[in-house]
């Protein structure tokens, strides 16, 4: 059972297994029959029945650069899919000479729900280099209807962060064509790529719209320092600058935890949780105590983090899901108002969060 005092109301909710079997899950979304699409990180995307009975991988997934962190990564279903029946996806990318980098795709799910079709890679990020960390790659469609898209430092390119003619270590923002947006802040920059909302990141692995409609994100750190943040236009998140982590040698991180001109993230763990996946509750079926709070799982420790937040901040942590310590890749509500989660394992899972 997991149970949680909050805002003087008693939540609880007990995790119900939908489905099993799923290798290495990364990402879920969710179709109007009740259906789910999950992707695997090995290069699979399925259709999971509400049943819980996987589906055959679907055919025309591109091929991908499966190994370390990189794979078949993210995956959302358009605002419109129910019309349009499309979706987006982000995945390692291979390149030459065994270089590969983050790719954001866009497809159709045909009607039968077996393959997908008309595939488009909307953006690719530059440079492609030899590396398998650091990928970022989730994905946030915007009440605009831009997208988002989250990209690593890929770990041996971290300086990259600070510059402008690098997608390395950054937030971009492209329209659903892949073409750019003219309000982007870098548009009219001489020397800057112009996909670029913001930069000086390292490795984000969770991203959502919060209830201000702004865009929300988390990002690993190095040894401690992992990271809330809320990225707007043009700002700089210091990455590799400034940090309130150290490397793993023990050494500290470039100038020290704070610099004019670079933003201070909204929250940070030391120790780090190593964190995947987010979601805010905006639906009331666990209760009064968890509707707003933020969802995100972690890695390194195997439980789910509910925060609380007052004016913008996070006030109070509750570790659900501890029993099982298994790594939580992956958070999203769901459109019955429920909360979802994928675990990340060889036999891994897609867990309910049924309320009491």
């Amino acid at each position: 059972m997991l149970g949680s005092a909050a805002g003087g109301a008693q939540a609880q909710a007990v995790a119900q297994v939908v489905a099993s079997g799923l290798e290495n899950p990364w990402a879920v979304a969710f179709l109007p029959d009740g259906r789910f699409l999950v992707t695997e990180k090995a290069g699979r995307m399925r259709v999971v029945a509400a049943t819980g009975e996987l589906g055959q991988p679907l055919q025309g997934v591109p091929p991908v650069a499966a190994g370390g962190q990189g794979g078949l990564l993210d995956v959302i279903t358009d605002s419109q899919f129910a019309r349009n029946r499309t979706l987006y996806f982000c995945f390692a990318e291979p390149g030459e000479g065994g270089t590969n980098s983050t790719a954001l795709a866009r497809a159709i799910l045909s009607a039968d729900r077996s393959r997908l079709e008309g595939l488009k890679v909307i953006f690719s990020q530059k440079p492609k280099v030899d590396s398998r960390h650091h990928f970022g790659c989730r994905i946030v469609e915007a009440g605009d209807g831009t997208l988002f898209m989250t990209l690593g430092d890929r770990n041996s390119r971290r300086e990259e962060a600070q510059k402008l003619d690098s997608h390395i270590g950054k937030v971009v923002r492209v329209a659903k064509d892949g073409s750019v947006p003219a309000d982007n802040p870098f548009v009219n920059r001489a020397g800057a790529l112009p996909e670029i909302w913001s930069y000086g990141h390292r490795n984000g692995q969770g991203a959502t719209l919060g209830p201000d409609g702004r865009l929300w994100m988390h990002e690993h750190g190095a040894q401690g320092g992992d990271e809330i943040n809320v990225p707007e236009a043009g700002r700089n998140h210091g990455w590799p600058v400034i940090s309130y982590g150290r490397n793993y040698s023990g050494t500290r991180i470039g100038e020290g935890t704070a610099k004019a001109g670079m933003e201070q993230p909204l929250k940070y763990w030391d120790p780090s949780i190593a964190p995947s996946g987010m979601a805010f509750l905006t639906s009331d079926r666990y209760g009064a105590g968890w509707k707003g709070n933020l969802f995100v799982g972690s890695l390194k420790f195997g439980y789910l983090n509910r925060m609380e937040l007052q004016g913008g901040k996070v006030v109070a942590e509750h570790r659900l899901l501890e029993e099982g310590r298994a790594r939580i890749r992956d958070v999203r509500q769901g459109p019955d108002g429920l909360l979802y989660v994928l675990t990340d394992a060889q036999n891994g899972q897609l867990i309910r969060l049924q309320p009491r």
